[in-house]
């Protein structure tokens, strides 16, 4: 039976007439009236004796009024649970990330979750980039991507997915015969990368600076196009992994090189406040975020 006409009985078997009944369910009489014949119709029995002043229950129709209490009650106990738990969905987030390429998906991602947290208000912390760990404990920041789990025992993290880094390379630069760009390739090389500080920037903190190697040129371009053309026109190499490039068209003389022997892979970790975790807007948006980055 349809929640509507458990309603419509409760309603008719309280206010006792028709009219006020018709009223506080915002139909007309004459379509409380279909409504209830349907009802008697497919149940195969009468719910309400009718009078000219007042409808009595039948005995059929006393448990079925119980019925719509109890289904009702119980209807609108767990709206009201589910209410207190969207309540709890509210809340400021302010984000930022150590690795820059990861604007360019967030703002997709936080258009996303305001269409399913209307009460969630999300900021891009983009003068954090540098040092984002520092800024959640100073809690100027309440969450952020890092590629190195925090020692401070007041962070949490959680390890959000695993990617590798490759040399993109003209098919006319000599390091394009090569199967992988070893440590000794970079001495020579003139290395385009996104921003200062180098600490900052994955190939050089987690290969170039652990064998004591600096290129011979370093430029920094912040937009990515640009550095693309830098290296279509082989006038260098960058440093990235494959999904940062997921919107540029990648043209068939440019090539993905190893960094390595093994590949420079590295992990990303989801970093937030110890005393955060059990906030509700918190892991709804964790919990998103590990979905919408799972397959990066």
């Amino acid at each position: 039976m349809e929640i509507k006409y458990l309603r419509l009985i409760q309603t008719i078997a309280e206010e006792g007439n028709i009219v006020n009944s018709a009223d506080k369910l915002f139909l007309t009489k004459s379509a409380l009236s279909h409504q209830l014949r349907e009802i008697e119709e497919r149940l195969g029995f009468k719910v309400f004796i009718r009078a000219r002043n007042s409808w009595k229950l039948t005995e059929e129709g006393m448990e079925l009024y119980h019925l719509s209490k109890t289904v009702l009650a119980e209807i609108e106990g767990h709206m009201q649970k589910i209410q207190h738990i969207r309540e709890g969905s509210k809340g400021l987030i302010r984000i930022s990330t150590e690795c820059y390429s990861f604007y360019s998906g967030l703002p997709g991602f936080i258009q996303k979750m305001a269409l399913l947290y209307p009460g969630m208000e999300i900021q891009l912390v983009v003068e954090a980039t540098h040092h984002p760990v520092t800024k959640i404990l100073s809690n100027e920041l309440d969450i952020t991507i890092t590629t190195t789990q925090p020692e401070s025992k007041t962070l949490g993290a959680i390890e959000l997915f695993e990617d590798e880094i490759y040399a993109v390379v003209h098919e006319e630069n000599r390091l394009s015969e090569k199967a992988y760009i070893g440590i000794e390739d970079f001495w020579d090389i003139h290395l385009i990368i996104h921003s200062y500080p180098l600490e900052t920037v994955s190939v050089y903190q987690n290969f170039l600076r652990v064998h004591k190697v600096e290129p011979k040129k370093i430029t920094a371009i912040p937009l990515t196009e640009i550095a693309l053309e830098l290296v279509k026109a082989n006038m260098g190499i960058m440093c990235i992994p494959k999904w940062a490039l997921k919107a540029f068209k990648i043209p068939d003389h440019l090539m993905f090189k190893p960094i390595g022997q093994q590949g420079l892979k590295r992990k990303h970790y989801l970093v937030f406040r110890e005393e955060d975790r059990h906030k509700k807007y918190l892991q709804n948006f964790i919990q998103n975020m590990e979905e919408e980055f799972m397959t990066y």
